[in-house]
């Protein structure tokens, strides 16, 4: 992996905004890299902070983190813009510089079946999104990349939390390809009702996710049912502007009804230590990122589940509706 922190646009903007105080985030396994940064914008005569919060997506901003420590910017790296926000935000998607042919070439043997591929990938790889379309064009591919719709900010983009572009040309392909990691496919896969294939950069792995998708449907199926039976529920917001999905006052009148005792929670992340000092509580109910229920089911000491899931457990929407909108 040779990433491209972007550093001409960086100072251009920097020399163009002018800011006193910048707070920078930097993606999990990126911020060993804070001191080069440092060294190189202070000598802009800008004071630097690093946020040693997870910035695990755009949707991780940290504005009142910036506003505490009175920021003029902050600097966001590794992901496109989710939201917008009257605050200040400079977003550097950072490129991963990479040969991909070699991958793209192992991925065709998995392909043969399809002829119409649904084309998704990392805001990383957008910049080599025209080799990619124009290397399975050249080995007998139909290709379409997913729309800009949602959150995606561009053409192509795969973010985790929702995938209305990849369900929006669906019934136009035989099957997805996403290049880059599991979490983008598996989420990708979980939405749509067609095969999904994973070209992961970065294990030099090709991937069906159509098991993946089945345990973790299994593992759905499980949590709903949990909290059919809870006589308690929590329900968990995050305090980040990019993660507030679902109304809390709607749900805690459909518990109520089902004669359920709700709490309301709120965090600035969700994390196992927190959920587990609510241990009376039978079941929880997260707005936030729909990919915390979903991707660690085993990581919690009781069942959590997204606001549609629960839903399926209050019988407002039927399991088999919920499988054909996609899981996320």
């Amino acid at each position: 992996m040779s990433l491209d922190f972007e550093e001409e646009k960086l100072f251009a903007e920097l020399k163009k905004r002018k800011p006193k105080r910048i707070l920078i985030q930097l993606p999990e396994g990126i911020k060993t890299k804070a001191l080069d940064l440092q060294e190189k914008i202070e000598k802009l005569g800008i004071e630097v902070i690093f946020s040693g919060e997870t910035a695990w997506g755009g949707c991780c901003i940290s504005i009142n983190e910036a506003k505490k420590f009175d920021c003029d910017l902050i600097v966001h790296f590794g992901h496109a813009q989710f939201i917008k926000s009257d605050f200040p935000i400079l977003y550097i998607e950072m490129k991963d510089v990479l040969d991909l042919e070699p991958i793209l070439k192992k991925s065709l043997a998995s392909l043969k079946k399809y002829k119409k591929i649904g084309l998704s990938y990392s805001v990383q790889h957008m910049h080599d999104s025209d080799k990619i379309i124009d290397f399975y064009k050249k080995n007998g591919h139909e290709v379409i990349l997913s729309g800009k719709k949602g959150f995606a900010a561009y053409p192509g983009h795969v973010i985790g939390c929702e995938y209305s572009g990849l369900k929006e040309i669906q019934t136009k392909v035989d099957a997805f390809v996403i290049i880059g990691n599991r979490f983008h496919s598996v989420g990708a896969a979980l939405a749509v009702q067609k095969p999904v294939f994973l070209v992961d950069v970065y294990n030099d792995e090709v991937s069906d996710m159509e098991e993946f998708k089945e345990k973790l449907i299994r593992q759905r199926a499980i949590s709903i049912d949990k909290l059919k039976q809870a006589k308690s529920v929590g329900i968990v917001m995050e305090m980040k502007p990019g993660q507030r999905f679902g109304s809390p006052k709607d749900l805690i009148k459909k518990f109520e009804r089902a004669d359920k005792k709700v709490i309301l929670i709120s965090m600035n992340e969700i994390s196992i230590d927190k959920i587990a000092n609510f241990y009376n509580i039978d079941a929880f109910v997260e707005l936030a990122c729909l990919r915390i229920a979903v991707d660690d089911f085993k990581k919690y000491p009781k069942p959590i589940l997204t606001y549609r899931e629960a839903l399926v457990a209050l019988g407002e929407k039927s399991w088999e509706d919920f499988l054909n909108e996609g899981v996320v």
